[in-house]
């Protein structure tokens, strides 16, 4: 995992690779991590960060939606990051919750005429709901996702400090609005490794881990409809 030598972009890069522990401030013996992986270049370059910086991280795949609905692909795409950066993946079954969480929800709205924004929904009650707390009860010092959005340490007095959620580095691609839901409970036990990097970036550092090849198609569409909400909807 050693990076591209004799580049001006690596170079630049190679000056963020400690920034969430020089920051934060976070202690220099090894953290566990537990980690969401979703297979995509942005969770699995995130996961890549995080080793190199020295924590103990752990892959979790979060199983959202019956195996008849979902493809296996993901799943079997974390497995195999996973097993190119030599770090364990496990595999939390969620489907029930997320089911009544957001699926429900997203239905509910519809009915009643709202537009639902599950993206919102799923963050609260499921990526950092259900899985947070089974990411901390299972000794977990931190839990990191693939959000765009940066934490800052601020100190109120010599007693007291919170930390700040502020907007990701690339601005087109920031995810800061859809965590606004997260108390300092969360923000102090959460890590975002790639807020401080573009998507340009993020693309070179997986050339760079040599997970590229791995990692699934970029997708901006809800995770669990494939085709038009229309026929979602009627089914």
């Amino acid at each position: 995992m050693k990076p591209v030598r004799n580049s001006k972009n690596n170079k630049d890069l190679s000056k963020n690779f400690n920034l969430l522990k020089n920051q934060l401030k976070i202690s220099n013996r090894v953290e566990k991590v537990i980690y969401a992986m979703s297979g995509g270049v942005d969770s699995s370059v995130a996961a890549a960060l995080l080793k190199r910086d020295g924590f103990n991280v752990i892959g979790v795949f979060m199983k959202l939606w019956p195996e008849k609905y979902f493809s296996l692909a993901a799943q079997r795409t974390v497995k195999n990051v996973c097993s190119q950066l030599g770090i364990p993946f496990l595999v939390f079954n969620l489907t029930k919750e997320f089911k009544k969480k957001v699926i429900d929800y997203f239905l509910r709205e519809y009915q009643r005429g709202r537009t639902p924004n599950p993206c919102v929904e799923c963050n609260r009650e499921i990526k950092f709901g259900l899985f947070f707390k089974r990411a901390i009860n299972s000794g977990a010092d931190f839990v990191a996702t693939g959000h765009y959005a940066r934490l800052r340490r601020e100190i109120r007095n010599s007693k007291f400090e919170i930390r700040k959620l502020l907007i990701a580095k690339d601005k087109e691609k920031d995810q800061s609005y859809f965590l606004y839901n997260l108390t300092q409970k969360h923000l102090k036990k959460v890590l975002f490794p790639i807020g401080n990097y573009t998507k340009p970036q993020i693309r070179d550092l997986a050339k760079e881990f040599g997970i590229y090849h791995l990692v699934r198609p970029e997708s901006r569409d809800i995770c669990f409809i494939k085709g038009r909400h229309q026929d979602f909807l009627k089914k």
